[in-house]
């Protein structure tokens, strides 16, 4: 089963690129669960696993609150601090009492949740990738390849990420087809109800201001300055100019 354990979180990082210290503690959570399971009582389950063996040991334990606390509910998970220094002389307020108990085998049920909290944490934690590369990149031209286009927004694959164009932001009359590369420029990076959102453009004047940086060498080396563009995408544009 240790060995199992390994296997799974090599896999798993390998194929999400992913850290494997977040599928560690994915399975840890998983075998929690399905710990907690065998108990008809509201018990509080750590597991701790050996990150070079996968070997794991199992842990109730129970939060230590104060002797008045009025959040104390639950004899299953708490316990008071007048009770906790009676074999715990120097227990304090907030800490944990832990008493190791069995431990369920990494089997069917205890793999099948580990595969559901390992899915979660996959997304949890490619969610953060793409906010971390990605908010810093706003202003930047990027280059990927188109997914989908409909009526209202064209998808594009940058890669580690799907980046999306709106209605609004694309030229007019522009034919683009699904496999054409295309040069965007990143407008917003946005956390939504379903992950991560980039948003690109190529109609507004800070991408025609970036492509003449990035093309004019007189520009780019600061020579010359642009003040300030004025466009219709897809038809005629000017640039103000300083040198």
């Amino acid at each position: 089963m240790s060995k199992e354990i390994l296997n799974v979180v090599d896999a798993v990082s390998n194929e999400k690129g992913v850290d494997k210290e977040i599928i560690f503690n994915a399975i840890e959570i998983a075998l929690a669960t399905a710990t907690r399971k065998k108990y008809t009582k509201d018990v509080d389950v750590r597991v701790s696993i050996d990150r070079l063996t996968g070997d794991y040991k199992t842990y109730r334990r129970w939060t230590v609150l104060s002797d008045d606390d009025p959040e104390f509910t639950s004899p299953d998970a708490q316990i008071l601090h007048a009770y906790a220094t009676k074999e715990h002389d120097e227990i304090e307020i907030g800490d944990s009492i832990e008493e190791e108990i069995e431990s369920v085998p990494f089997g069917r049920i205890a793999a099948h949740t580990a595969k559901q909290v390992i899915v979660q944490k996959v997304r949890e934690a490619e969610r953060e990738i793409v906010i971390s590369e990605y908010k810093d990149r706003v202003g930047e031209i990027v280059v990927g390849t188109i997914k989908r286009v409909d009526n209202h927004s064209i998808s594009i694959d940058l890669g580690r990420a799907e980046a999306v164009i709106k209605k609004d932001h694309m030229i007019p009359r522009e034919q683009l087809r699904p496999g054409d590369r295309l040069r965007c420029f990143i407008i917003d990076v946005s956390e939504e109800l379903k992950g991560p959102q980039i948003f690109l453009s190529r109609a507004s004047n800070q991408f025609l201001a970036a492509l003449f940086t990035q093309e004019v060498p007189e520009i780019y080396d600061g020579i010359i300055e642009v003040k300030g563009v004025a466009r219709e995408p897809g038809s005629r544009a000017k640039i103000s100019a300083f040198s």
